[in-house]
């Protein structure tokens, strides 16, 4: 379900926690090495957080979840079974809640809690979603989606995000945000961003940002005065003019500067 690694705009990665003004999808066995302060945290199966999880309106997480912190949901709360939790459980709303679930520091709920194994949001949508489409009810299974989550953060499964590392097998898009992290990925979008790190994949497009690090793919797009404070190495490098690279460029098939440069729109496409 989540096939790309999306980060929106406005998320702030602080030296902790990654802050995001809308919900945050973690995929199943991904490690995150901040805590995650978010209107709605889901997170998958088997995931790794390294610190607190705050959800101003709810948390969910998957069978065998490993929390380094402290999880704070402002609504309810949903616990998958063998979790762990190294800190203090503490929810404002109900508590779902499943077997053998280890709270180092305790929790306290304010509403009902219910001891049983919660089905995962993200499986429930899945299904949902999979009626509709039998049922030939294509575009309410379209807004579902778009209407359950706001600009949320999108982790696919077994991606790695550190203040180090920026590692998923899947395609990223980076849009509006200040982002720390050697990007190590497949097609990247970076648009109105700056990136505090290095840039590696196949096909790289550098929309009207900053990247402090190298660029490194088969094929590179810089664009709407885009710069980076590193060096260039690609099989082509596309250029727009008044874009600034600081360090050396390398095209070893060739390197365009033209006034104006089109990405391909068939290898990677800037989602909104």
């Amino acid at each position: 379900m989540l096939e790309r690694l999306v980060i929106p705009p406005n998320t702030r990665f602080e030296e902790r926690t990654l802050v995001v003004e809308g919900d945050a999808l973690i995929g199943a066995n991904s490690e995150i090495g901040y805590g995650i302060i978010a209107r709605k945290v889901i997170v998958g199966e088997r995931a790794k957080i390294e610190g607190d999880v705050f959800g101003r309106e709810e948390v969910r997480l998957g069978a065998w979840c490993n929390v380094k912190g402290n999880v704070i949901s402002k609504g309810d709360a949903y616990v998958g079974e063998f979790t762990n939790i190294e800190g203090r459980l503490t929810v404002f709303g109900d508590l779902e809640i499943g077997r053998n679930v280890r709270i180092k520091n305790g929790f306290e709920a304010r509403g009902l809690i219910t001891i049983q194994d919660p089905m995962p949001m993200i499986v429930f949508i899945f299904l949902y979603i999979l009626e509709l489409l039998r049922l030939g009810r294509l575009e309410e299974a379209e807004r579902i989606f778009e209407e359950e989550f706001e600009s949320p953060l999108e982790v696919p499964e077994n991606t790695i995000m550190n203040i180090d590392t920026i590692k998923t097998d899947s395609d990223v898009t980076i849009t509006g945000s200040r982002v720390l992290g050697n990007v190590r990925a497949g097609d990247v979008v970076v648009e109105n961003a700056e990136l505090y790190g290095s840039l590696k994949g196949n096909v790289l497009v550098v929309n009207s940002s900053r990247i402090h690090g190298t660029v490194e793919g088969k094929e590179v797009y810089l664009i709407n005065r885009s710069v980076v404070l590193g060096h260039v190495d690609a099989e082509r490098v596309y250029m727009e003019e008044g874009c600034v690279v600081e360090g050396s460029i390398i095209g070893r098939r060739g390197v365009w500067i033209k006034p104006k440069v089109e990405p391909s729109k068939e290898v990677v496409q800037i989602e909104k």
